[in-house]
């Protein structure tokens, strides 16, 4: 159970929040960076944070990201042209440049000191990975953290992303609660799950009583879910949670996959997917799987980032399936959590849960922001070869939890 105002605390991400300060000292995953193909492209819309933005590629290929509205009379800068290292508002011809330097003011006399005066809200945006990050706050931006996949070549990983019709911390804690997957999960056709987490599942059936174990870190925490496997084995799915909302999901054998929970505002957000193998390309039997939907990432609506599977349709629950075949009667194992997610409402209200053992690694997440929170920015900054780190599901004798911890300690 959690308060009603640190529930509050923990949900409200927009200007002038705790949490929305919290998520401003933190590079933010904002887009994929082909939905900015090249140099003077078409503008992006995008919203984070509550902020309604506008982001675009210029004539040298560098991104800007600028408040949506000109500052002269609000037009949104969407309709813009993109030419000439600027976007240019279709309403009176002001020009801003990715730093959000007014570079032009046709409407007011040439000799006129006016546009110097005029500055749009721009904030520092980087590509690498993948993916367009921005940062947000108000201080000097660290060094972007380096995940291990986002150093591999392009093809070592496959990427997406896609709208979560709730607030972003109701998906993280799914990702950070590795109970739930023996269950919703639950299949009696292997077929219904990719290969990587098939194998997985053989294990997690055996024992579906799981021990939690929270290591702290300096870029968020690990944690460890022990099954035990007869009389001599554990099986251990050891996954990691990184700051704000990443988390780096344990497979047995490659690929696996990296989230991040971006809020939209208080009431959506959008997931960064990543799907990556260090050691080798992904084959196309592998690319095919994670397009088609049945695994981490869903299959969208064409044109959009809406899976075809939401909450208008249902998931396409079919009651007949939930009988015969799996637990949810939902084909797709992102769906699945994403039925289950959304359910909870747009904000889920959890003063009124009752919490078990099985929850110690999402009691863990809320404390370890709700921490942050409250800090009010005087955290140290976080080092950004510290995200540089794995996942471990390995199967191991009964083996001493320092052993294994040891293992994931050592990073990628």
């Amino acid at each position: 159970m959690l308060k009603r105002e640190d529930n509050e605390m923990l949900t409200r991400v927009g200007p002038g929040t705790t949490m929305g300060a919290v998520f401003r000292r933190f590079w933010l995953p904002a887009m994929l960076a082909r939905e900015l193909p090249g140099p003077d492209c078409d503008p992006v819309r995008l919203r984070l944070l509550g902020e309604d933005l506008v982001a675009f590629r210029d004539t040298n290929g560098t991104v800007g990201v600028l408040h949506e509205h000109c500052p002269h009379r609000r037009a949104s800068l969407f309709f813009g042209r993109n030419e000439e290292c600027g976007l240019r508002c279709v309403y009176h011809g002001w020009k801003f440049d990715v730093n959000g330097n007014c570079v032009d003011m046709p409407s007011e006399p040439a000799d006129s000191s006016f546009r110097h005066k005029i500055r749009q809200v721009a904030y520092p945006a980087s590509e690498h990975g993948g993916f367009i990050w921005v940062y947000m706050g108000s201080d000097t931006p660290p060094a972007p953290p380096q995940f291990e996949w986002a150093s591999l070549p392009a093809d070592h990983r496959w990427q997406s992303k896609w709208i979560y019709d709730a607030n972003y911390f109701q998906g993280l804690e799914a990702e950070l609660d590795s109970v739930h997957t023996a269950f919703l999960h639950a299949s009696r056709a292997s077929d219904d799950l990719p290969e990587n987490m098939a194998v997985a599942a053989q294990l997690w059936n055996q024992a579906k009583l799981v021990r939690l174990t929270v290591q702290s870190t300096d870029y968020g925490f690990y944690y460890g879910s022990r099954r035990e496997l007869g009389d001599d084995k554990y099986y251990w799915r050891i996954t990691q949670f990184l700051l704000p909302s990443f988390a780096i999901i344990p497979m047995p054998v490659w690929p696996i996959s990296c989230r991040v929970y971006i809020p939209v505002d208080d009431t959506s957000s959008m997931v960064f997917h990543t799907s990556y193998n260090p050691t080798a390309p992904l084959t196309p039997a592998q690319v095919a799987a994670l397009e088609g939907g049945e695994g981490p990432a869903p299959r969208l609506i064409p044109g959009t980032f809406m899976p075809e599977l939401n909450r208008g349709n249902l998931y396409q629950l079919d009651r007949h399936v939930q009988r015969t075949r799996n637990f949810t009667g939902i084909r797709g194992v992102n769906n699945q959590d994403r039925a289950i997610v959304e359910s909870m409402g747009p904000i889920c209200d959890r003063s009124g849960e009752h919490l078990g053992t099985s929850d110690v690694a999402v009691i863990a997440a809320r404390r370890r922001m709700l921490d942050l929170a409250r800090q009010n920015g005087t955290a140290r900054p976080i080092d950004p070869n510290a995200f540089n780190v794995r996942p471990v599901d390995i199967v191991t004798d009964r083996a001493d939890l320092a052993a294994v911890m040891q293992l994931v300690a050592g990073g990628a």
